[in-house]
């Protein structure tokens, strides 16, 4: 039989962000929060030039409107929304003040920095001080043991969790990206959500949904960009979601584009310093080196699409 208890959230989720794009890109495009594109990226992305921003505030309406239904019966949502929301705030404000105010760095960052350091050290004493959840980590294809480092696990939680979000950012840079490899993620999290009777079910299923939905105006060509208040809020949902799961060490996995994103940055800028301008990749973050080798935007966004979904089969394996 059907598990109505998690599709509904999905189509409540995904019909709201759906519903929510036509009225949320032409009131965008009139405030002319249009992005910014490289001159140094790839040729193909000149045309992008002006695409409304900010467009993560159509998938987060549709998964907190969706969340508040169910608030009341799981509240071990309420910590992942906040995250979700809190990192979201921390983009809009950098998206903000870069594409409405006109100010071209938006957030300093330091400031970037200390709002997500907030963000996480409110999330951190929820898990310390209030959670029944505890800090101790699944490790994978252990057959259930987990690791317990004590005091270290909260610093540990600062940097999984800055990491997780950064990585997302870095990985929004095309078409559907972001989108198609967090819906995947998030699938994950649904699926182990129902299995283990978690209590973070509806929430997960939301950003599905919101996801599914988002991803209507956001496949190439994209009509509206998530911006860093979209990915900032998917960082923030992917690394909470995994704490309040005990799977933190699973964003290795499930998280693996992430971190190759990140990891190609610190490559690109470590090598450039090293050897005084030259370039270990062709453009950074990495998906853009798939572009100046010849790879076709909907590829790049297809083959990471598959290499996540594969790696969330790696993690449900290693459950």
């Amino acid at each position: 039989m059907m598990d109505f208890g998690v599709t509904v959230p999905v189509i409540l989720s995904f019909l709201i962000s759906a519903a929510a794009g036509p009225v949320i890109i032409p009131i965008l495009r009139k405030l002319k929060v249009g992005q910014t594109v490289r001159d140094d990226g790839p040729q193909t992305h000149l045309k992008k030039n002006g695409t409304p921003t900010m467009g993560g505030i159509i998938f987060l309406l549709g998964t907190v409107v969706t969340c508040l239904f169910y608030v009341k019966d799981y509240p071990k949502i309420i910590p992942i929304l906040f995250m979700t929301v809190g990192f979201g705030i921390v983009g809009f404000l950098d998206d903000f003040i870069k594409v409405v105010l006109k100010r071209s760095e938006g957030l300093t960052p330091a400031q970037k920095m200390a709002g997500q350091l907030v963000v996480t050290g409110v999330f951190a004493y929820y898990m310390v001080k209030i959670s029944d959840v505890g800090l101790t980590m699944l490790i994978p294809f252990s057959g259930g043991k987990y690791l317990d480092i004590g005091w270290l696990a909260v610093p540990l939680m600062f940097f999984a969790v800055i990491g997780t979000v950064n990585g997302t950012n870095f990985t929004d840079g095309l078409d559907g990206l972001a989108s198609s490899v967090t819906v995947m993620v998030a699938v994950f999290f649904t699926v182990v959500a129902v299995g283990t009777n978690s209590g973070i079910a509806p929430v997960t299923c939301a950003v599905t949904g919101g996801l599914l939905g988002f991803l209507l105006f956001n496949v190439y060509p994209a009509s509206v960009f998530m911006g860093d208040t979209g990915s900032l809020a998917l960082g923030g949902f992917v690394a909470s979601t995994a704490y309040m799961m005990r799977l933190p060490l699973f964003i290795l996995i499930i998280g693996l584009i992430y971190l190759i994103e990140v990891l190609s940055v610190i490559i690109q800028v470590s090598y450039f310093k090293a050897t005084h301008g030259k370039r270990f990749f062709k453009m950074a973050p990495i998906h853009h080196h798939f572009e100046k080798c010849g790879w076709s935007e909907t590829r790049v966004v297809t083959v990471f699409s598959i290499v996540t979904a594969l790696c969330c089969l790696v993690a449900l394996a290693a459950i």
